[in-house]
């Protein structure tokens, strides 16, 4: 899907960059076809102004061979004894007049520059352009955009910025003439040309882009559920396995127990008969609150529980939790400190499940500490409730494990330890009533050294 995704980007760049050259090669088209229709106005009004009776009238007050132009008929009427000097003299004058170069260097700018916006309007192009008419005697640039251009003389340096656009352009055409004979040309440079070409495919850019970007959102989201949900099948077996060996337990040793008890040599035996008896009561209790655990983390995802408020006193809490755990942590020659700290352990909640979450925090703190565990357990003021701090020395957690930790059927990965059990349910039981007591959890974890829980009850449960 990756390999199609990246086909399907380059072939729409493909596509609109054959789009943006199409474009191209009809602006250049256009421009070739505006120029050539100013090439043939100005071509039209050079005939105009070499017709003769308009060139005299266009001479206006001058002289003629020291005369008035109205006296210039008969001084070229053959009848006049001077008729084949006035001749010569006025067909010199005549042909240099209609020379391209003259024509070049006499230009009616004005009317250039009309011409070519109208041309440029007739054939839909609107955006600037630079102009300029070069002369190949000269051998520069004569008018630019509609004013003449002032030719440098001796050693001072020409602007090379203006002259670099316009040879950099490929629009220009010969006036005044064909090819070698032409003695100059006319040519056109678009600043904004590129972006005159790229705006007009830029809805269509942008749309391949949006779609692109979508498709690619959902590739990317699809991939994130994948590895989620297989994530989640590997914590729902390892869920099933570990409750398959709690079950298994319990069971094998009520079925011992009940194949004890029908044995000849105990059913005549009371002692026998309730010691075995007491053996299925505390296996079977074992089993009821594995099955309790499993049924109340079901009724906390479908928010099917409600909290018993009372006043709850905090410090007694931690205390009697502690104790509880205090057994458990002497067998394995550990040490438990616990220091009530905070001066007022009233808050708002739920009697039962805040004294499971310290109850599941101690349990895991003996669990995952080392051979001797060391736990210390501190309460605190805070500014609007109570902080409660379990600290461990135990094998801690990687960040990347922290981050997980309270997802349900998630277990730290405990190395070489097999000895510890659970469903990995107890964090994610803490972190749904912690967030139903709109308090809140925070735990700080390091290899080798130990993790720290830190659980805030808010003074009023506020909803």
């Amino acid at each position: 899907m990756s390999v199609a995704l990246f086909g399907i980007a380059v072939t729409q760049f493909i596509w609109i960059k054959t789009q943006v050259d199409l474009d191209s090669k009809s602006f250049g088209d256009k421009t070739f076809m505006a120029l050539n229709n100013v090439k043939v106005r100005l071509a039209k009004d050079a005939k105009e102004k070499n017709d003769k009776k308009r060139v005299l009238e266009a001479m206006g007050d001058q002289n003629l061979f020291g005369k008035q132009i109205s006296t210039i008929p008969k001084l070229l009427s053959p009848d006049n004894k001077n008729y084949f000097n006035n001749k010569h003299q006025f067909n010199s004058i005549m042909q240099n007049i209609e020379d391209p170069v003259y024509l070049l260097e006499n230009m009616d700018i004005k009317k250039l520059d009309k011409y070519l916006q109208d041309e440029f309007k007739d054939q839909g192009i609107d955006i600037k352009y630079d102009y300029g008419v070069y002369s190949n005697k000269e051998k520069e640039y004569i008018y630019r955009n509609g004013h003449y251009s002032v030719p440098i003389a001796g050693n001072a340096s020409k602007p090379k910025g203006a002259e670099k656009d316009f040879n950099s352009s490929p629009y220009q055409v010969q006036i005044y003439g064909i090819d070698e004979e032409s003695p100059g040309h006319l040519k056109i440079f678009f600043p904004g040309k590129r972006s005159f070409l790229w705006a007009r495919v830029l809805p269509s850019l942008l749309t391949s882009f949006l779609f692109i970007g979508l498709v690619l959102f959902c590739f990317a989201y699809t991939i994130f559920v994948i590895f989620r949900q297989k994530k989640v099948s590997e914590m729902k077996t390892d869920f099933i396995n570990n409750m398959t060996h709690e079950f298994k337990t319990p069971i094998a040793t009520i079925s011992l127990a009940s194949d004890s008890i029908t044995n000849s040599t105990v059913i005549d035996s009371p002692d026998k008969i309730r010691r075995f008896a007491g053996i299925i009561k505390q296996e079977n209790h074992r089993m009821l609150n594995q099955v309790e655990k499993v049924l109340q983390m079901a009724k906390i995802d479908r928010k099917d529980f409600q909290l018993k408020l009372t006043e709850v006193n905090v410090n007694d809490v931690v205390y009697q939790a502690s104790e509880h755990a205090r057994l458990k942590i002497l067998k394995r020659n550990g040490k438990l400190d616990v220091a009530l700290n905070a001066s007022k352990p009233i808050v708002e909640g739920d009697l039962t499940h805040i004294s499971n979450m310290i109850h599941n925090l101690l349990d895991n703190a003996e669990k995952y500490s080392n051979e001797q565990p060391v736990i210390k357990v501190v309460t605190s003021d805070a500014s609007d409730g109570i902080n409660v701090s379990i600290s461990d020395n135990g094998i801690g957690m990687t960040p990347e494990s922290q981050k997980h930790i309270f997802d349900k059927f998630y277990r730290v990965h405990t190395g070489n330890r097999h000895d510890v059990k659970g469903f990995g349910l107890g964090l994610s039981y803490v972190k749904a009533l912690i967030d139903a007591h709109h308090g809140s959890i925070k735990v700080s974890s390091e290899i080798g050294k130990g993790s720290t829980f830190l659980l805030f009850f808010p003074f009023i449960h506020s909803d």
